[in-house]
């Protein structure tokens, strides 16, 4: 999207709830859609915009390395939330790439390409296919340093759109919600490309 005033925008949706936000994105959106790895709390963002637009493009990059629980859990939200779920996977087969790299350490040079094949590549795919101009994330403010610089709405690298409606809740307030609406979350989730949790990934930076 050209010629927004981003810092407008954050002023006007400020103390909006994330169904507004949500559904003001929509409002100017043509072709919106949600990211997601199923990680913790990660169901909050798919209930909260699936609320606004349930038939929203949920574009799923599985790294191939979730551990059995958050597969199941990704499952269930699938058929609870009835997610409209698109599915990008690494063009290497995880068996491929541990008889060959295995998952190198974060300071070996072989984790660049690692992170290349399991995640940017997938991701890059997706995006380049479904051609958003609003995207959906669950980034908060307090996650890693680069996005504590941003906020709610941001644009991405490409121009696109990044709308993050939970970006100044925190744990407990997300706790709250989960309860108040009966949605289950998962906390066994791996991250092979991060390690820590307070790295970028490359997706979002």
């Amino acid at each position: 999207m050209e010629n927004l005033d981003i810092e407008q925008i954050n002023k006007d949706l400020q103390g909006k709830s994330p169904q507004e936000i949500i559904t003001w994105a929509i409002s100017v959106a043509k072709a919106p859609l949600v990211t997601t790895n199923f990680r913790p709390y990660e169901v909050a963002i798919l209930h909260a915009c699936t609320q606004v637009d349930d038939n929203l493009k949920v574009i799923w990059c599985d790294t191939g390395y979730n551990t059995p629980q958050t597969y199941k859990h990704a499952n269930e939200l699938i058929n609870t939330l009835q997610l409209n779920v698109h599915l990008y996977v690494p063009q290497q087969t995880s068996s491929h790439r541990d008889a060959t790299i295995g998952i190198p350490q974060i300071e070996d040079p072989l984790h660049k390409l690692f992170t290349e094949q399991v995640k940017l590549e997938p991701f890059n795919r997706a995006m380049s296919e479904h051609k958003p101009d609003v995207w959906f994330t669950n980034l908060r403010k307090g996650q890693t340093a680069f996005r504590d610089s941003i906020s709610v709405v941001s644009l991405s690298k490409d121009g696109v759109l990044k709308v993050s409606p939970f970006y100044n809740w925190t744990d407990e307030q997300l706790d709250a919600y989960l309860e108040e609406n009966n949605l289950p979350n998962e906390f066994k989730y791996f991250d092979p490309t991060k390690v820590l949790s307070n790295r970028e990934c490359g997706l979002h930076s």
